[in-house]
């Protein structure tokens, strides 16, 4: 496989752990949340938001990268 591909799958792979692992913990957090421990559910909250800035700009990276492997 290219090094460039391999690179780019690797990085596609990550990326989906880290959607899965925001998700997981999501659900996680409305548990807490739903049970009264409400500070808890907001701190966990907060950082969730930055994990889904950060994912979606690493969607966009993948995005990029994969167009440029498609035009070389």
């Amino acid at each position: 496989m290219h090094h460039k591909q391999l690179t780019t799958a690797t990085l596609a792979r990550l990326h989906q752990n880290q959607v899965a692992l925001g998700e997981a913990v999501w659900q996680l957090t409305r548990w807490i949340e739903q049970r009264g421990s409400t500070e808890v559910a907001q701190s966990v909250q907060a950082q969730l938001q930055l994990l889904a800035i950060n994912s979606a700009a690493i969607n966009q990276a993948l995005g990029e990268l994969l167009d440029s492997h498609l035009h070389t």
